[in-house]
């Protein structure tokens, strides 16, 4: 690789040393091409992906919920009785969750299972399925499983980041603003902010 921003010695220092060596070729060829290329930059994405993932342990978004569960995250979706009938039904809660929206069809046709949360960046519904697809020049709405793969893993989440205009919320150290791209709202912003602290020191030491 001709150019590199992340190092392995420094990824090994924020993620097991044995998925850094798994991590360390997908994460340097999405950061060139999507120009996160300043420390500022890549210490922000990496913070934001290892909130997102479980530092690179979890590619799918998890959607085995209690009935507790769904009305404490997806509460507008679901009355008690509701609850109570999808608890532990993963794929039926995505069909619910997400039909009639983020491009996705209605309930019965599966998209929302098809199209929940992939990736690094956990990519979610249809149109971000279309929206990558055409950016980066493969089918992930034929192919949606390819995003659990390191490669596209990476190239989906860069391409996000540079798309929602993260590298200059990067520059202006806006790590809430990022955050807000990234998750819709600031969940877990106490935690991306350590992590983009733990990513930079890594990265400069």
């Amino acid at each position: 690789m001709a150019e590199m921003i992340i190092s392995l010695d420094a990824l090994a220092t924020l993620i097991e040393p044995d998925s850094a060596l798994e991590w360390f070729d997908p994460l340097n060829e999405a950061a060139l091409a999507f120009q996160i290329n300043t420390t500022k930059r890549a210490a922000a994405w990496l913070g934001q992906l290892m909130q997102e993932s479980g530092k690179f342990k979890f590619l799918e978004e998890n959607l085995n919920y209690s009935a507790d569960g769904l009305l404490r995250v997806f509460q507008k979706y679901f009355t008690p009785a509701e609850a109570m009938a999808y608890a532990r039904h993963p794929q039926d809660i995505a069909n619910h969750v997400y039909a009639n929206r983020m491009g996705n069809s209605d309930e019965a046709s599966g998209e929302g299972w098809r199209y929940r949360g992939r990736g690094l960046i956990q990519l979610t519904g249809k149109s971000n399925y279309t929206a990558a697809s055409q950016a980066l020049n493969y089918d992930f709405i034929q192919d949606p499983n390819s995003l659990l793969e390191p490669y596209w893993a990476a190239m989906s989440a860069a391409w996000f980041w540079a798309d929602r205009g993260c590298n200059a919320l990067a520059d202006l150290e806006d790590y809430e603003g990022i955050t807000r791209k990234i998750n819709g709202g600031t969940n877990g912003l106490e935690n991306r902010l350590a992590f983009t602290e733990e990513a930079a020191s890594a990265l400069t030491a």
